[in-house]
């Protein structure tokens, strides 16, 4: 098992390396400073609940898109909501993708507008799968009796 110091040094590169890559921005960042003693799992709250949001608004955006007749305002509602909560979590690539599908809603372009789903479910599983990896990782570092790091 490693031991604390392996795990917060994995937890750094890990942070740094999600920022590095694009997955998230300092609005991530500010969140983890938020989180302090009295308020121990703060991120995993609002990141948690950002996942429950963003399985709705997937799911909204793929019926809304399937209809015979689509709505491209409803549509570009819940891109909208989809780009604002993620980046006051500083999920980056999806906001950005999202900024390309609310373009595709205006020129009520139905192709770009699935192509820009696809993209953005692709871009959410991404995020998601490498949040919960750094989630795991801070709680091996709790488990072993250490603290997480904080990051510049």
């Amino acid at each position: 098992m490693a031991s604390v110091p392996q795990l917060q040094r994995q937890f750094i590169e890990y942070t740094t390396s999600l920022h590095n890559e694009g997955y998230l921005d300092d609005q991530f960042s500010q969140l983890q400073k938020l989180q302090d003693e009295s308020n121990p799992d703060f991120v995993v709250e609002v990141v948690s609940l950002y996942f429950e949001d963003s399985e709705k608004l997937l799911n909204n955006l793929a019926t809304a898109l399937q209809q015979k007749s689509v709505d491209y305002k409803q549509v570009d509602s819940h891109v909208h909501q989809f780009k604002g909560s993620s980046s006051s979590i500083g999920a980056q690539r999806v906001a950005s993708v999202c900024v390309h599908f609310r373009n595709f809603c205006e020129e009520k372009n139905l192709e770009g507008c699935l192509r820009c789903l696809q993209q953005v479910k692709q871009e959410y599983i991404l995020v998601r799968n490498k949040l919960e990896a750094l989630f795991g990782l801070e709680q091996q570092i709790l488990q072993a009796g250490g603290s997480i790091p904080m990051m510049e």
